[in-house]
């Protein structure tokens, strides 16, 4: 046994060995992945009841977007600061905290009247969701050991995967049966329940404490993340050129990369800054955070791609399409918590490149498989190779990243990575709906051009105007919408269904060579992360549970772990053995 203090460190005393971890872990892991599904299960469910809001809040489109990006701008832009947030405060604290706003702008958004009452309601939402994310990588850090870190990141991984493909889903259900509020209110006794169980069964684990929180470095990262997402978003809309007089999405990049810069500058003088410079000199942490932005880019690239050939070409509904989803999902929620198993045995190089080799090919056939003529049957084994390829490697990566990471940095890690993760998504979609948009733009007018042969003459002239918008609007690729096909004031009814029936027609031939391209960036993307998994170094080091290895709270005092727990913080440090 060994007590000891480090002044300088700011480190309260220790004791080594024993270092019993929280009673039960795993019950802890299920609260902080409850937390985790729920924040990321809301960046997809709410895309399903836009039609809904819109009718009953009498908006349109730009409102709805803003309703869906304000908390993605919010939750990606906060995640660094919430991540130093917890170092200040402590971890569980900082969890739960973000648990109960989460739950408070649920209850707003259920109940607004108005699109500005929602959007407002959702940005305090990404709020909420920001506080709580990061929280979770350093808490499964503190109580589990090394030897038994992968599986618990394979866990959480597993959920997160989950959440993110079965929004249309449980939003197809949820607003079928109860309507569009019900999407919200239904966070509400979850994340009640949340809070409670953190409290009981998450350790109050607190790293060294930062003397002060740096605000000139807060305001730089911020305006570079919120520059960035912003651009990212709303970048395609905008044609990636003016917003509004002379701000355009150009000034915008090049504006958050100067506060990238500015920040970057600062952090490199200050005692504690917010992002270490020394994070990225850990080993294996760059090139997981660089396969982290990689996975994310593949998933919400592949994703939206997979939305859009299920509803818009194929005529699934919500529900449908994520029914269609179901082998994708299944086999991703068995893979991930294996994977990061093997993680601890063997260390997560190999694991990580043949994951994402067979999640590339998983896309790629989902590439040449599709036809106007699938069904979801069509797409079993591809999306077989998605879950097994998502499941091999984002668990993982997660564990690799925060392997080496020191206690006192665990926080700025974890925000580091979830930014990460959230910068990659955003950009997945920005760049492969560029892609799409812009192949759509050129195949679509050849298409119309084509299937305008198949009508009468008088009428072919009238139908080729009813593309006219797509050109300089973009295609619209919502459910039965043909690309934005329009059919022309005053067609008589018959000729208007024949004409609905060609433009159909017209759209499955463009989307076909358009498709391609864009699933093939996110194939690139994803082989191009395994490259990245090659540089990573090292193998994990297997230990029995509680021995070497392990990064745990110290031992409780006589009056027992859950008492200790519940009184009092619980300080941590990791040892040489952890790593």
């Amino acid at each position: 046994m060994r007590a000891s203090r480090d002044p300088e460190r700011g480190v309260e005393p220790v004791t080594t060995p024993p270092r019993p971890r929280a009673a039960n872990p795993w019950a802890a892991l299920l609260v902080l992945c409850l937390g985790n599904f729920l924040i990321l299960l809301d960046t997809s469910i709410v895309n399903t009841a836009v039609p809904d809001m819109m009718r009953s809040l009498d908006t349109g489109i730009d409102s709805m977007l803003w309703v869906l990006n304000g908390y993605l701008l919010a939750l990606a832009s906060l995640l660094i600061v919430a991540g130093r947030l917890g170092d200040l405060f402590g971890p569980r604290t900082v969890f739960m905290a973000g648990m109960a706003v989460f739950a408070v702008a649920s209850v707003l958004c259920g109940a607004a009247q108005s699109p500005a009452q929602l959007i407002a309601a959702r940005v305090v939402q990404g709020v909420g969701a920001a506080a709580l994310l990061p929280q979770a990588l350093v808490l499964i850090s503190g109580i589990f050991p090394a030897a038994r870190r992968g599986a618990a990141f394979g866990i959480f991984t597993a959920v997160a995967g989950v959440a993110a493909v079965s929004g249309p889903t449980l939003g197809g259900l949820v607003i079928t049966r109860l309507g569009w509020e019900w999407i919200f209110y239904l966070n509400v006794p979850l994340n009640a329940a949340g809070v409670a169980l953190a409290w009981w069964l998450v350790p109050d684990l607190r790293t060294r404490r930062p003397r002060h929180l740096d605000v000139v470095g807060v305001l730089l990262a911020t305006a570079a993340l919120v520059g960035l997402m912003y651009a990212l978003i709303e970048g395609e809309r905008h044609d990636w050129g003016t917003v509004r007089g002379p701000v355009g999405i150009p000034a915008i990049l090049v504006a958050a990369a100067v506060c990238g810069v500015l920040f970057a500058l600062r952090e490199r003088r200050q005692r504690e800054p917010l992002v270490p410079p020394g994070l990225f000199r850990l080993d294996n942490f760059a090139p997981a955070t660089l396969i982290t932005l990689v996975s994310s880019f593949g998933l919400y690239g592949f994703l939206l791609v997979f939305v859009i050939e299920t509803q818009a070409l194929l005529g699934m509904s919500p529900l449908e399409s994520g029914l269609a989803a179901l082998p994708w999902t299944v086999v991703l929620s068995a893979v991930a918590p294996v994977a990061g198993r093997l993680t601890d045995r063997l260390g997560g190089r190999r694991l990580l490149a043949g994951g994402l080799a067979v999640y590339a090919l998983g896309v790629l056939g989902m590439a040449l498989l599709v036809t106007p003529r699938a069904t979801a049957a069509t797409f079993v084994v591809p999306l077989i190779a998605v879950g097994v390829g998502m499941g091999a490697s984002i668990a993982p990566t997660t564990t690799e990243a925060m392997r080496h990471v020191p206690a006192p940095l665990a926080g700025a890690a974890a925000g580091v990575l979830n930014t990460a993760r959230q910068v990659g998504g955003a950009l997945g979609a920005a760049v492969v709906g560029a892609v799409l948009q812009h192949r759509l733009a050129d195949t679509l007018p050849e298409a119309a051009r084509a299937g305008a042969a198949q009508l009468p003459p008088q009428a072919r002239a009238d139908f080729l105007a009813g593309f006219d918008g797509v050109a300089g609007e973009g295609a619209k690729l919502g459910a039965g919408q043909a690309g934005g096909f329009v059919v022309p004031p005053g067609t008589p009814p018959e000729l208007a269904e024949r004409y609905r029936d060609v433009a159909e027609a017209a759209f499955a031939d463009a989307f076909l060579p358009a498709v391609r391209p864009a699933l093939g960036v996110v194939v690139g993307v994803l082989l191009l992360g395994g490259l990245f998994a090659l540089r990573l170094r090292g193998r994990a080091v297997a230990g029995p549970a509680g021995g070497e290895g392990a990064a745990v709270p110290p031992a409780a005092p006589a009056g027992g772990p859950d008492r200790d727990r519940r009184a009092r913080p619980q300080r941590w440090e990791r040892t040489p053995a952890d790593d």
